[in-house]
């Protein structure tokens, strides 16, 4: 297709592209905006997605932290255990329940999460750049459109 870009690398990825329907197309856009993602996010336990959380919630219990990455409590005591080693943070045994431990920031954390928080301004900056602020609008109404039916259509249904 002269004059539009390419959304696979592959030539056979790229005629299935080109031959599927409209909403094929936008679920094969989605999955690469997603994997995108998940690379430039590091996953949800990064220790870079700690210190942002830790920096907007203060001191939290490692329970609750674990929660709020979405990640196992296996994976959040690897990566806590890793960044305390670094110095990021400090766990000290929390007062209500002995089962878990509270974590904060160190200084050096303190630091690492404002500039880890930089990066991430910097980066979604970059991420939307092609599009001017009206299509940002219009990008937004729609993704909290399709969110909005998606929580409704599968997210609940999925609960219940």
């Amino acid at each position: 297709m002269p004059g539009r870009k390419k959304v696979f690398d592959s030539e056979g990825a790229q005629r299935y592209y080109c031959a599927a329907e409209t909403e094929e197309k936008l679920v094969l856009n989605l999955r690469n905006i997603h994997c995108t993602m998940r690379a430039l996010y590091e996953g949800k336990g990064s220790w870079k997605r700690v210190l942002i959380v830790l920096q907007s919630t203060g001191t939290i219990p490692q329970k609750e932290l674990t929660e709020r990455l979405r990640i196992q409590p296996g994976s959040a005591s690897d990566v806590l255990a890793k960044m305390e080693g670094m110095g990021l943070i400090t766990r000290a045994p929390n007062r209500l329940d002995q089962r878990t431990s509270d974590v904060s920031l160190t200084q050096r954390g303190e630091m690492e999460a404002r500039t880890a928080i930089a990066q991430r301004r910097q980066r979604h900056r970059e991420m939307f750049a092609c599009l001017d602020q009206r299509e940002k609008a219009e990008l937004l109404r729609i993704m909290e459109k399709i969110n909005a039916d998606w929580d409704e259509r599968y997210r609940r249904s999925a609960e219940g």
